[in-house]
């Protein structure tokens, strides 16, 4: 039996993730931006919370694990770095740690920059990946904590994953990385078509996510600082990747 997912809104702009095994009947939260909408989801598809996995340590994240924690007992899995405090994790987790949701693996990928704890949560076997903060549908986090080299090297690791891979991430962020990313590739065939994909999707005020890895390979410029034709648009044909990046991500921290 396939992996359910649920998806729904929270806060103002970020998404709640529900991933249930049919088998086992165990159901993990994506991080818990805020506990109201989650009890909601689980109790409109009569699922019962049994792990909380947080990708990282901002309030939007993580506000609303304490309360799912007192209501469920659920398990709490936060990422690797201690010196977060992150309130109610019963266990750590780090790059290369395969974590069972039931009969679910969801493998760990540390993805640091915009926080140094970032981590995204890979499961193979249902082609997903839950990637929060770091990889947006055709965008991509601020660097808060880390560097752009940093963030540039956990963006290559997502973008290492099969092209038919699912991407959900952590806000609804998308149109306006669109306009964003036209200023850099307005010619961009896929982009194009994306941007007349999303303006319907938001019209019907539908979710953009998921999204395929496989477009935003195409469609992505903070994905693309490796391009030729990238790197002429901002004028650095002769920089590395994590430069060009680097310039990419101010430009659009402006924009």
């Amino acid at each position: 039996m396939a992996a359910e997912i649920r998806l729904f809104p929270c806060l103002s702009d970020n998404f709640g993730y529900l991933i249930h095994d049919p088998a086992t009947k165990a159901t993990a939260s994506i991080d818990a931006p805020e506990a109201a909408p989650i009890v909601a989801a689980l109790e409109r598809e009569g699922w019962t919370l049994t792990d909380i996995l947080i990708t990282h340590h901002h309030h939007d994240h993580v506000g609303g694990v304490a309360e799912l924690k007192q209501k469920y007992k659920c398990r709490v899995i936060a990422p690797h770095d201690k010196s977060t405090k992150i309130a109610n994790a019963d266990l750590r987790t780090k790059q290369g740690d395969v974590l069972k949701i039931g009969s679910l693996l969801a493998r760990v990928l540390e993805t640091p920059g915009h926080t140094l704890d970032h981590v995204s949560y890979v499961f193979d076997n249902e082609k997903t990946v839950f990637a929060a903060d770091t990889l947006f549908s055709i965008g991509c986090g601020r660097v808060f904590e880390g560097t752009y080299p940093m963030m540039w090297d956990s963006l290559l690791k997502l973008r290492a994953l099969p092209d038919d891979f699912k991407l959900y991430c952590g806000h609804e962020y998308t149109a306006s990385n669109i306009k964003f990313a036209l200023t850099i590739e307005p010619d961009n065939p896929v982009l194009k078509a994306r941007a007349e994909e999303v303006r319907r999707l938001r019209e019907a005020n539908r979710p953009t996510i998921p999204t395929l890895l496989g477009e935003e390979k195409k469609a992505n410029v903070f994905l693309r600082a490796d391009e030729p034709s990238v790197a002429a648009s901002v004028r650095m044909k002769d920089r590395s990747a994590a430069e060009i990046f680097g310039e990419l991500r101010e430009r659009k921290n402006k924009s």
